[in-house]
C-alpha cells in the first residue's frame, strides 16, 4: 500500500511502507523502522504515526549497497 506525497506540482514522490522497504532489503519491517529512528533512512509520519519512506531515497540506498558489494 504505497502512497504519494507531492514534492512539486508536477512530480509526486512515491512513499513506501516499512514492509515494502523490508522486502527490498530482505530484512524485518521493524529493522526498517529502527533505521528511521536512527536517521539512516529519512521518513515521514502519517497522521496515525506510521513511517513512510521516500522511494527515491530507498532506491539510492539500494544502488549504493549494490555498488559496494563485490
Amino acid at each position: 500500500m504505497s502512497t504519494e506525497v507531492r514534492t512539486s506540482r508536477e512530480h509526486p514522490e512515491r512513499l513506501l511502507t516499512p514492509a515494502e522497504v523490508a522486502r527490498l532489503f530482505r530484512v524485518d519491517p521493524k529493522t526498517v523502522s529502527r533505521w528511521a529512528q536512527r536517521g539512516r533512512l529519512r521518513s515521514v509520519r502519517t497522521p496515525g504515526g506510521h513511517h513512510r519512506f521516500f522511494a527515491s531515497e530507498v532506491n539510492t540506498l539500494l544502488t549504493t549497497i549494490d555498488a559496494a558489494t563485490p
